[in-house]
C-alpha cells in the first residue's frame, strides 16, 4: 500500500511515498496446483489467457471469483519470472500428458 506522509526537507514541505510489499496472490493447494488468490482458478489459466492476448479485465470477466488486482499481480509476477513460470507450467503439462497416457493405456488393456 502506498501512503503519503509530509516530510520536511530544506525547510520546504514535501510528500514522501512509502512503498510496501504487495503479497503475491498465489498459493499451492494440497495437490501441488498453483492457484490464484482464494479461488480455484489456476496460475496456468491466468497466464494462458494473458498469453492469448486477454486483458486482465476480460480475464476477471471470464472468472468472476478473481480479483482484478490479483490478476494484475499474477501477470506482473509472470513477466518478472517468465523462465521459472514457463518451466513450471511445462512440467505440469508433461505430468498431465503422462497421466493421460497411463489412463489410455489402462483403458486399452482392460478392454475384452
Amino acid at each position: 500500500m502506498l501512503t503519503a506522509e509530509p516530510v520536511r526537507v530544506d525547510e520546504a514541505m514535501t510528500t514522501a511515498v512509502r512503498l510496501e510489499d504487495i503479497p503475491l496472490p498465489l498459493r499451492v493447494d494440497a495437490d501441488g496446483t498453483v492457484r490464484v488468490g482464494k479461488t480455484r482458478v489456476t496460475l496456468d489459466t491466468v497466464v494462458g489467457a494473458h498469453l492469448d492476448g486477454e486483458r486482465p479485465e476480460a480475464i476477471v470477466g471470464s472468472y468472476d471469483t478473481l480479483d482484478l488486482a490479483d490478476v494484475y499481480a499474477v501477470i506482473s509476477y509472470y513477466l518478472r519470472h517468465r523462465e521459472q513460470v514457463d518451466a513450471h507450467l511445462a512440467e505440469q503439462e508433461r505430468e498431465a500428458d503422462e497421466l493421460r497416457r497411463r489412463l489410455l493405456t489402462a483403458a486399452e488393456e482392460s478392454k475384452p
